[in-house]
């Protein structure tokens, strides 16, 4: 069964794929803690609260959630971007799961001592990240830096060379949006990764951290792909960003996943004025989503945010979640 987990962690980003392959694929990871202080770790099961949810006081340890999900491997992890709120917790990760393929950018971005100063995150964990980045010669993991419209074996073809593989393709970046990251003002936003993900009729958006000129060449190049999607993985955990909103009018997607940030700072006017559904981590904590069917499934972690969508949830022992409901436009009230 092809399954995808949106993780509450934090104010920054995890997603896991469970493949038909039997792949597992991790894009980003933020709040992921040693190996040791995962295996001790309880996963979490909150109770009820009415109005706001306060689940972003609840976050997950990504490493101890898979352990409980049954993952023991990585096939693939994918670093959208060189941002610490998309690696927090990065070298725990890689030695917890090995995954044996990175998907990295050509960025050159560097981190200055004095950044550490009072950050939330450790400087290991981008020490940790420059060594993959800089070391591209190892053999494992084997780091790929992939752009819009690159194919290859597992992520877009089979061995015989069938389409399908694991459903991912690349959208961005572009060679010219890295080059600009790099060369420009530093704003390693620009070369993000943005994923889609094809499972049968279903399309999910992985949106990182892309800005304006991503979607310009999305909408330019992958118009068709993009339009009338199914879910989205909002870009900058659904957060205010100075940007254009109007890649929604061709998105349009029955439902959209946000990450944590203070209510102020979500873009939620950008969804409801379109008309447009979402969940955040604060409301549902983990959101898990059976893709193995049209239209796609919906569980979450917090009972009491499922039974105030859905009087008849219950909890399905595969996905540790609780029912919601198949994600159609009438799914969120």
């Amino acid at each position: 069964m092809s399954k995808i987990h949106f993780l509450n962690v934090n104010e920054g980003d995890c997603s896991i794929i469970e493949h038909l392959s039997g792949h597992k694929t991790v894009i980003d990871v933020c709040n992921a803690k040693s190996l040791t202080l995962a295996l001790a770790a309880r996963p979490q099961f909150e109770g009820a609260f009415s109005g706001n949810f306060h689940q972003k006081r609840y976050p997950v340890n990504p490493i101890s959630y898979m352990y409980n999900h049954g993952i023991t491997s990585i096939f693939r992890y994918i670093q959208t971007h060189p941002d610490m709120d998309h690696m927090d917790g990065i070298e725990a990760l890689f030695a917890a799961f090995k995954p044996i393929n990175f998907w990295d950018t050509a960025n050159t971005k560097e981190m200055p001592s004095k950044n550490w100063i009072g950050s939330p995150y450790q400087e290991s964990d981008w020490q940790f990240y420059k060594w993959l980045r800089d070391n591209s010669h190892q053999i494992s993991p084997r780091r790929l830096t992939l752009y819009s419209g690159d194919l290859g074996i597992h992520w877009t073809h089979n061995w015989q060379g069938e389409p399908g593989g694991d459903g991912l393709y690349v959208l961005a970046p572009t060679h010219e949006l890295v080059a600009a990251a790099n060369n420009a003002d530093n704003d390693y936003n620009r070369c993000s990764y943005v994923i889609l993900y094809r499972i049968g009729n279903n399309r999910i958006i992985f949106g990182g951290d892309s800005h304006d000129e991503t979607w310009e060449h999305i909408l330019d190049q992958h118009k068709l792909d993009v339009s009338n999607i199914d879910l989205l993985i909002a870009p900058h955990h659904g957060r205010r960003s100075g940007r254009s909103y109007d890649f929604l009018n061709i998105l349009r997607p029955t439902l959209t996943f946000f990450g944590n940030a203070r209510s102020q700072y979500l873009a939620y006017s950008a969804w409801h004025h379109r008309g447009l559904s979402i969940v955040t981590n604060n409301q549902a904590n983990c959101m898990v989503v059976d893709t193995s069917k049209t239209p796609m499934t919906l569980y979450v972690t917090n009972q009491s945010y499922a039974q105030r969508v859905n009087q008849g949830t219950f909890y399905h022992n595969s996905f540790k979640a609780w029912y919601v409901g198949p994600i159609t436009e009438n799914l969120i009230p």
